[in-house]
């Protein structure tokens, strides 16, 4: 058994909580709770940064003190938190007594030891995001940061030495290569450490901003707001406490945070722990931005999405599955709610929730609703046996990797699995026959099992529905005490226990509830719908500019981090060439070497996921099934199709 400690930002007090903050405080609960699930001792820490000029200007607008307005506004996040299911064993605050003490005997220490020194600064500075920028760094002038206009100020400050650890920082991030992850993240923090790195000023003014925790050693400064702030990691766990807390949780396992704050958590912060005599953390994850229509979101562009209109329409556990699926950790995405619909009715109501729903109605109608006995010469379910132990290995490798969506994608492996035996075995064909008797009840143990299976590794995800699975096929004891351990065996669904088939988990739901607009009156539809038939019919000449071509497959392995695309080498005879095709739900990458298939071989090179592609292969789907068109006999590779 292992630690994992794992933490959040601290988020600004003063932030409406939006998608952003959803989807990190869910990643970092989703493997918080795997963890749980391996069995590992857990520490998972969010909370709130409370300090500083915004907040205590918030405060003077609303007519309130800085702490009545943090008291006031803390409580939203709370509630968000607790709405999303998150289970963070602590929630941490920068205005409690506990931080603030460490805070001002870190600074004593560093002053002390030379850490910490006056100078007088002239520069400037940005009141919005409270930091000071040299002339080089401003971009037209303005702050780099948030594209706002900065003031010129002249003043005694306090600085931190950050400068002299920059070589001792450049050399841990090149022998520590999963200190920051992605590896994008960590050339980034390498390419800013090829300049000087200059000292940071950790100190305001109480005569400009009072709000913040005291200098101890000049009462007439308060500590900035991110050298504040950080130190939060820390204090949770128990520094500068003498029961031994601290050393059994420090370092932290994973800083999970935005890539807009990278420079803080990469630089400023390994470089205070040096100073205070504390190893760094295990890995630094930032993440990607949510994007809608290609922006990032915003309040000024009025597209920021709040989570709970959307939990509340859709559910829970549907809202935390869609952005643990479709993020990959450290990438950008897009969202949309078509894209959230989509991936809800495909894969949890047709996926997840039909396999469910008929396998528990199938226990009913044909072994009376009881789990039942099956003896060791019918062991039918080998296919679902061996998946589920794969899957299982999968979903631990996945979990090392700090990659949620890579989890998701092993066990929905396991779910296509599970729908493919059913519709093999076709136990109401079994049924039939009285002599299949034995077949048919192991076929059926089978899919009880796995949905066992199931319902155990989904619950980090979607704790709530993973309930309802794990009640419906009649599992004993508690979900959320169940571990990887007792998944190792096949057969933990005891002969007996009766199921409990109740409504679907997942209801579709229609994709025109998101549509904003009124419908069009049926004349204007049909008129519309004429318009577009005329427009997607081609003429026979535009049909001739295709070339399409007989192409070997001789090489398939998935994309990472989806679950629906393949790289495949096909050989077209003359040229080599590679394509991304989305049909990993439908064919595992082994079983597509060596086959031909048809594909559009003139068709400009495009990036999907940031992989190449070079042509598009052709498929005929329907009824949720996708079959590849292929030449019904042996052809040369690169044969023209006319």
């Amino acid at each position: 058994m292992g630690k994992f400690y794992i933490t959040t930002p601290i988020y600004y007090v003063n932030d409406d909580p939006h998608i952003g903050h959803a989807y990190t405080t869910i990643m970092a609960d989703v493997l918080a709770r795997y963890h749980r699930t391996a069995g590992d001792e857990v520490l998972f820490l969010t909370g709130t940064d409370e300090h500083g000029q915004k907040v205590e200007q918030a405060a003077k607008a609303r007519g309130v003190s800085p702490q009545a307005h943090c008291d006031e506004m803390v409580l939203r996040f709370q509630a968000q938190w607790q709405s999303l299911n998150i289970s963070h064993d602590d929630f941490i605050r920068t205005t409690e007594a506990r931080h603030r003490r460490v805070v001002q005997e870190i600074l004593q220490r560093l002053w002390d030891a030379g850490e910490i020194y006056a100078d007088d600064y002239e520069g400037w500075y940005c009141v919005p995001d409270e930091r000071f920028w040299t002339e080089k760094d401003l971009v037209e002038g303005k702050c780099p940061e948030c594209g706002r206009e900065v003031v010129r100020i002249s003043e005694k400050n306090y600085f931190f030495r950050m400068g002299r650890y920059q070589e001792w920082l450049i050399q841990h991030i090149q022998t520590h290569p999963r200190f920051i992850r992605p590896g994008t993240r960590r050339n980034e923090v390498l390419g800013f450490l090829k300049n000087p790195l200059n000292d940071l000023c950790i100190s305001r003014p109480k005569a400009r901003l009072s709000w913040g925790v005291p200098l101890p050693f000049d009462g007439a400064y308060v500590c900035y707001v991110w050298f504040d702030a950080l130190i939060n990691y820390i204090t949770a766990p128990g520094y500068l406490q003498d029961d031994g807390e601290f050393n059994r949780w420090w370092p932290a396992s994973c800083h999970l945070i935005g890539k807009d704050i990278v420079t803080t958590h990469c630089v400023y912060w390994p470089t205070m722990l040096k100073a205070i005599g504390l190893p760094v953390p295990d890995t630094v994850m930032p993440h990607g931005w949510w994007l809608v229509d290609e922006a990032k979101m915003s309040k000024s562009l009025g597209n920021v999405v709040r989570p709970l209109d959307l939990a509340d329409r859709y559910g829970v556990d549907a809202f935390r599955y869609f952005l643990v699926r479709e993020m990959v950790l450290g990438l950008d995405s897009s969202f949309s709610e078509s894209a959230f619909v989509q991936r809800y009715n495909a894969e949890l109501a047709n996926d997840l929730g039909n396999l469910l729903n008929r396998t528990v109605v199938m226990a009913d109608r044909y072994v009376g609703g009881v789990v039942p006995q099956v003896e060791a010469g019918h062991a039918v379910p080998g296919p679902l046996q061996k998946q589920a132990l794969k899957t299982l290995d999968r979903v631990r490798h996945a979990l090392e990797d700090l990659n949620p969506a890579g989890i998701l994608d092993a066990i929905w492996g396991l779910v296509r699995e599970a729908n493919r035996f059913a519709e093999v075995q076709a136990p109401w064909n079994l049924a039939k026959h009285p002599h299949k008797r034995k077949a048919l009840e192991a076929t059926i143990y089978g899919l009880l099992e796995t949905m066992r299976h199931l319902a155990v590794l989904l619950f980090p995800v979607m704790p709530g529905k993973a309930r309802e699975i794990w009640e419906q096929v009649g599992a004993e004891g508690a979900l959320e005490d169940q571990r990887f351990q007792d998944l190792k065996s096949w057969g933990g669904l005891r002969a007996g226990l009766r199921v409990r088939a109740a409504g679907p988990v997942f209801p579709r739901v229609d994709g025109t509830l998101i549509e904003a607009e009124a419908e069009p009156d049926e004349q204007d539809t049909r008129e519309h719908r004429m318009s577009e038939e005329r427009k997607d019919r081609i003429s026979f000449q535009e049909f001739q500019k295709l070339d399409l071509r007989v192409a070997r497959i001789e090489a398939a392995e998935r994309v990472e981090g989806t679950d629906r695309l393949l790289k495949l080498q096909v050989n077209l005879g003359d040229a080599q060439r590679q394509l991304v095709a989305g049909v990993a739900q439908h064919y595992e990458p082994d079983a597509l070497v060596g086959a031909q298939i048809v594909v559009v071989a003139n068709l400009a090179p495009a990036t999907i996921r940031g992989v190449a592609s070079e042509g598009m292969l052709l498929a005929a789907s329907g009824d949720g099934h996708l079959t590849l068109l292929r030449p019904d006999s042996e052809v040369p590779d690169g044969t023209a199709v006319s």
